[in-house]
């Protein structure tokens, strides 16, 4: 009675395993420790036995003498028995799972009252992408300055923005260390854990499911969005690279100071750019080519070196605290980026130096909102086809036209400084920030080949024909007058 007892124990024990979600992902919750049940299975067995007077060591169950008669048939019987059970107890024994450790995802489990309310969340969420537009947006303004140099082998400068704003996403969707608490469960690493302590032959498929979970999860933490779509998104421009598309297209990009004759004879430049002479029109077909190539080319290429780097780097990467983030960070990054917001307008309306609302304040007004559009449009249009992301597509074909109509403005013969300066911010703050050229390529690396050959060819066909259709008007009939603000 007691070996039944002990076996239907055990068989309990073997048979209960870790719960897994509908949507893959592990509930680390409802784990059972083994090694307790099994212990407290053999504690009871034990009381059973000294209870009935059974000791198993020195009387072994279902001992007997043979007898002449049947000795033989009876002995084999019992022997198979135990054989039986002997054998049952050893394969149980070989299949048993590795005693589990709860602490893994008990030891930092947050409070219910730690998590924030859904209202909570929204405002950090927004807070983040504030703050993060106006770093986005001044890294790509001096990116582009610092590589629009005398000899630049590309001077579509814009290409360097877009190159490493793309590197940083590709970083940042791999990456599984700095968001490892997640929400202050790390689920994603209690199972990649939990498939090192085992050999079960579903830990590859559990562990591709956490990460999936894991990533999902990730978007929706306020700091996490702000990295990836306020500064990524800012420091990276869909409508800058459609506008470099079109100069390219019609000989008016412009070139930096490369030769003797654009500077005096004290070394002061005459122009403040090059421009090109005529040419074939079959060149343009070349220009824009080079300018489309290089700059897919490049960010597919950049998406994968952040990719490795994150893979690279993974065991030294740092962790960031939940409590901490959610404590001190999101609260903070609200109040800086609500305050930066504040002082950003109040030098444009009284700036230092004049010069400096073109340069780079009146970008920094519009920026935020050109972010908060894409993040928002994007959030609630993207859902509606999942082979075609909508609010991506929506919000570089608009940026792209605002850009159009914002630089027909400015090259216009009736276009004042303040207005100049005023489209200057507009181009690089509300439409470099509403369009994306990272989520862009990540969506294209993402989408099955046919669906990702339509998306992009509609992205740059549709950009291209708006900007043919506004600015083209303009550059063939009239032509564009020279700007009168600095930027």
């Amino acid at each position: 009675m007691s070996r039944l007892l002990a076996r239907e124990s055990r068989q309990q024990v073997g048979s209960r395993r870790i719960d897994r979600r509908s949507d893959g992902r592990f509930d680390m919750n409802l784990r059972v420790n083994v090694d307790e049940a099994i212990l407290a299975s053999r504690a009871n067995e034990a009381a059973i036995n000294e209870a009935s007077g059974v000791n198993r060591e020195k009387a072994p169950s279902y001992s007997r003498q043979p007898s002449m008669a049947f000795g033989t048939q009876s002995d084999t019987s019992d022997r198979g028995v135990n054989d039986m059970e002997q054998q049952d107890w050893t394969d149980k024994k070989v299949n048993e799972k590795p005693p589990i450790d709860k602490t893994l995802s008990l030891s930092i489990k947050p409070k219910v009252s730690d998590k924030p309310s859904a209202f909570a969340t929204k405002v950090y969420t927004a807070g983040h992408l504030i703050f993060f537009s106006f770093f986005g947006v001044l890294a790509r303004l001096g990116l582009q300055a610092l590589t629009f140099y005398p000899g630049a082998p590309a001077v579509f400068t814009v290409l360097w923005a877009n190159f490493t704003g793309t590197i940083i996403m590709g970083y940042l969707m791999e990456d599984t260390q700095l968001f490892r608490e997640e929400w202050g469960t790390p689920t994603y690493a209690n199972a990649v854990e939990y498939a090192r302590r085992s050999n079960d032959e579903d830990s590859t498929a559990d562990i591709a499911a956490a990460k999936k979970a894991h990533g999902a999860t990730k978007k929706t933490i306020p700091l996490y969005v702000g990295l990836a779509t306020g500064f990524c998104g800012s420091f990276t421009s869909f409508s800058s690279f459609i506008r470099d598309c079109f100069l390219a297209l019609s000989n008016d990009l412009p070139t930096p100071l490369d030769h003797p004759s654009d500077f005096s004879a004290n070394g002061t430049a005459l122009v403040a750019t090059t421009t090109t002479v005529d040419r074939n029109a079959g060149f343009s077909i070349l220009a824009i080519s080079a300018v489309i190539i290089i700059t897919l080319a490049l960010c597919v290429r950049a998406l994968y070196i952040g990719i490795a780097a994150a893979e690279l780097t993974h065991p030294y990467s740092p962790s960031l605290s939940f409590h901490f983030t959610h404590n001190f960070i999101n609260p903070f990054i609200v109040f800086l980026g609500l305050v930066t917001w504040i002082i950003v307008v109040v030098l444009a309306i009284f700036p230092p130096h004049p010069e400096w609302r073109g340069i780079g304040l009146f970008a920094l007004v519009f920026a935020p909102l050109g972010c908060l559009t894409r993040f928002y449009v994007s959030l609630y249009l993207n859902p509606w086809f999942a082979k075609f992301p909508f609010g991506t597509f929506a919000v570089n074909i608009l940026g792209t036209a605002i850009l159009g109509v914002a630089f027909t403005v400015q090259h216009s013969a009736n276009s004042s400084v303040i207005g100049c300066q005023v489209s200057q911010g507009i181009m690089d703050g509300f439409c470099g920030a509403l369009t994306t050229i990272s989520t862009w390529i990540v969506e294209l690396t993402t989408l099955k080949k046919g669906p990702a050959y339509i998306y992009g060819s509609m992205s740059i066909g549709v950009a291209l024909a708006m900007l043919i259709a506004i600015m083209g008007s303009v550059r063939w009939t009239v032509g564009f007058s020279d700007i009168k603000c600095v930027h």
